[in-house]
């Protein structure tokens, strides 16, 4: 049985690979921007937020911290 935490962490692996793939791009890639802007723990911590909603939405807002990071 999963824990809470794993199924974070679960759910974290799949809207990268997915948001990789909607970009395009590879996962290591795209991971590798989320850390240069320091947002990686920001969609991590999204969990709650992301998996009740349409991934899609996950992903405009991925985008919108890309646009705003640092």
């Amino acid at each position: 049985m999963l824990k809470k935490l794993d199924e974070e962490m679960w759910f974290f692996i799949y809207l990268l690979e997915h948001y990789a793939a909607y970009k395009d791009r590879a996962t290591g890639d795209v991971l590798k921007e989320w850390d240069e802007k320091g947002i990686t723990q920001e969609i991590y911590d999204g969990y709650f937020q992301y998996h009740q909603e349409r991934i899609e939405n996950a992903f405009d807002d991925i985008d919108r911290l890309l646009s705003t990071a640092k």
